[in-house]
């Protein structure tokens, strides 16, 4: 056997106790039915350029389609990659809808939007298919998310249909290297959530062997020691193995309610793309898994024992009749309309005025109602500082709400690091506030499948450094609406501390909140005080898009920032600027830490200047900052993140174009140096806009 190829266990060693056949008829169409689609792609459609992405699955078909005829409970959900398309098959994915796809044909499960073997499915009473991702190992922490969902509505909301659910992630066997797959692990692990991983195991990541992705070349016995998991390994090309095993695997996680790695062989019959030539691999690699092709074997060991040789070639044909049909039907679908190309960015309305809920994913697609609040604020006697309001509104929201959870690193009972969920844990319990493992990208991974399963999950990044490692969760997360033409949106609050305070670092007092208003889907808010922090939050937390609530250090105690609380329903929609001060001289535009500089900054310039507090930055007030500037004629931007590609400059931009014949002066921005945050506070105020350099912007634009 050549160094590239895993090696085969003994069936003998690997088969549990027997388990029930499946319908191999069944099974033999849908496997004749998944190679049909892989040939026309491959020998027509794709040198025709009708297909762009061709990923094929011969090899892996046979295991993925007994997968799937096991996972029959309507609240499974199931995670997939580019290679998953034979699992689709076996849990009812119409053979339209699966060539529909790669043509980017409209109607299809993206419409276009995406490549075609980014596959997703609505649950509509049976397995949901969360929506995948092009990214390799993306996948493992939502199914966690999804698995621990389960949990929740079965313990949490006492909902016994979800006693024998399970989440079911598929992955190969280089994306076993990948964070994600040990975040999803170590929360599978530790928390002991009811989770397959079921790991394809060709012997390739594209070209590279598994030996270099895995010691060994083999997770399962990397794995042996691994506290809290199940393990179980076998040829997926054995018919009678793959069937047995998959079966098990299936059973024991839905019995013994805890996570399992199955870890099954299989030969790519294919390159890893369409325009994959294998050169890497030898003759006699190739030689070798065209013998273990599971087609050929599934043959040998179904007729004529089970099936005779007429009925063999009868499900053939059957199936490659019905699939050209299929394809036919699928290229005579329209092409997708240019014109609804940016609709589904964020939750929206239609014509009449009604929302367009998607399908699946957060409280409205579950039918939850939460009342939308009062714009006008019931204000206490007491000032409160931002702490104490956003811990506030958080306590009350989880009061109203049953199926908001909360939690991140250290937020249990500690408090958070901030303080801000300090003994929310013990009122409403492990459940619904809890502590997690230190992976931000489990933990945005983590909130994706919670947030699909109908739940709101209002997770905490410590520090807005501290996301950098869960890029790729919050981006797959922004655009999901987007790329499903609505029927998966994962609604979410990510709370995310930042900023200076006191003192700087490159660690803890980035802001960088552009980044997140150029990361599609999301919502951003950036309150500068109490009031505006409750409502905001609040609205987020009875919105229907994921947002990011930043929470600036230095504000979170601060007495500018605080002010009396203004009522459990008060909510401050998105979008919408507060005027600080009126003035008639000069406009600034501003946010976050800095709206208390400007205002200092403003009395002390003897300018009568208006200052706009923009609250949240996707989506920003535009209207409110080109109605100032046509009055004062001069505009000064300040912010506190690097001034290069800051947020200051898409304002700018805007005001330069909607407002140009307007402007008396130029426009000035006032922001960080393209420096990190620096840790001396002597060199952290000299990085920072500060209230004497702000005055004497605001003197100079006005003087011009």
């Amino acid at each position: 056997m050549p160094a590239t190829a895993s090696p085969v266990p003994r069936p003998s060693a690997m088969v549990p106790s027997p388990q029930p056949e499946p319908d191999w008829r069944q099974v033999t169409y849908l496997l004749h039915a998944s190679r049909a689609l892989d040939d026309l792609e491959e020998s027509r459609l794709l040198p025709q350029r009708q297909v762009l992405y061709q990923f094929s699955a011969r090899g892996h078909d046979l295991a993925q389609i007994l997968l799937g005829l096991q996972l029959t409970d309507p609240h499974d959900g199931v995670t997939v990659y580019y290679r998953s398309r034979p699992v689709m098959l076996a849990l009812g994915v119409p053979l339209e809808e699966a060539a529909a796809g790669p043509l980017a044909r409209a109607g299809s499960f993206s419409g276009g939007r995406d490549i075609g073997v980014v596959f997703n499915k609505p649950g509509r009473g049976g397995a949901t298919v969360l929506p995948a991702c092009g990214g390799v190992g993306a996948q493992y922490t939502p199914a966690a998310g999804w698995a621990q969902a389960i949990r929740y509505h079965h313990e949490s909301l006492a909902n016994g249909e979800y006693a024998r659910s399970i989440a079911v992630v598929l992955g190969g066997d280089a994306s076993v290297a990948t964070g994600g797959f040990w975040s999803a692990l170590t929360m599978a692990t530790t928390v002991r959530l009811p989770m397959l991983f079921y790991i394809e195991d060709n012997g390739f990541g594209i070209s590279v062997p598994s030996q270099l992705q895995t010691p060994g070349g083999n997770i399962a016995a990397n794995l042996r020691s691994f506290s809290g998991l199940t393990l179980l390994e076998g040829d997926g090309a054995d018919p009678l193995q793959a069937a047995q095993l998959v079966a098990e695997a299936v059973s024991r996680v839905r019995e013994e309610r805890g996570p399992l790695l199955l870890r099954l062989t299989v030969p790519r019959l294919c390159g890893h793309s369409g325009q994959d030539t294998q050169a890497y691999k030898s003759p006699e690699t190739i030689s070798l898994e065209r013998a273990r092709d599971p087609l050929q074997r599934l043959q040998r060991f179904l007729v004529p024992r089970i099936v005779s040789e007429q009925d063999w070639k009868t499900l053939a044909s059957d199936a490659r009749r019905d699939v050209e049909a299929a394809v036919e039907k699928a290229l005579a679908r329209p092409v997708p309309d240019p014109r609804s190309l940016t609709r589904y960015v964020f939750a929206q309305s239609t014509a009449e005025g009604s929302p367009e809920i998607q399908e699946q994913g957060g409280l409205a697609a579950a039918g939850c109602r939460i009342p939308p609040g009062t714009r006008e604020p019931r204000p206490e006697p007491a000032r409160i500082n931002m702490l104490t309001a956003i811990r506030r509104t958080l306590d009350v929201e989880l009061t109203l709400n049953p199926r908001m959870v909360v939690f991140g690193e250290d937020v249990g009972p500690k408090g958070g690091v901030h303080g801000a969920t300090l003994g929310l844990q013990e009122k409403h319990g492990e459940g619904r506030v809890f502590d997690t493992s230190l992976s931000e990208e489990g933990i945005i991974g983590r909130s994706v499948g919670l947030a699909l399963a109908g739940l709101l999950p209002v997770p905490e990044i410590q520090f807005r450094k501290y996301a950098d490692p869960a890029a790729e969760q919050l981006n797959d997360c922004g655009t999901m609406r987007w790329r499903t033409r609505n029927r998966f949106a994962a609604p979410m609050v990510v709370r995310m501390p930042g900023g200076f305070f006191k003192c700087g670092d490159p660690w803890h007092s980035q802001t960088n909140e552009v980044a997140f208003v150029h990361g599609i889907g999301w919502r951003v808010a950036v309150p500068s005080n109490a009031e505006d922090a409750t409502g905001l939050l609040r609205s987020a937390l009875r919105g229907n898009d994921p947002t990011v609530f930043f929470e600036h250090r230095a504000l979170l105690d601060g007495a500018w920032a605080r002010r009396p609380y203004p009522g459990d329903e008060y909510v401050v929609p998105f979008g919408v600027a507060r005027r600080i001060r009126e003035g008639a001289e000069v406009t600034i535009v501003t946010w976050g830490a800095m709206v208390e500089r400007c205002e200092r900054a403003a009395v002390a310039s003897a300018v009568d200047a208006e200052i706009l507090d923009l609250r949240t930055l996707s989506p920003w007030d535009r209207e409110a900052v080109l109605a100032s500037v046509r009055k004062t004629h001069r505009c000064l931007i300040v912010h506190e993140d690097n001034i290069t590609a800051g947020f200051g400059a898409e304002v700018a931009a805007c005001v330069a174009k909607e407002a140009f014949f307007s402007l008396d002066a130029p426009i000035e921005r006032l922001a960080m140096p393209d420096i990190p945050s620096p840790h001396s506070p002597v060199l952290l105020e000299a990085a920072l806009p500060g209230v004497e350099a702000i005055t004497q912007a605001i003197q100079q634009i006005a003087s011009v």
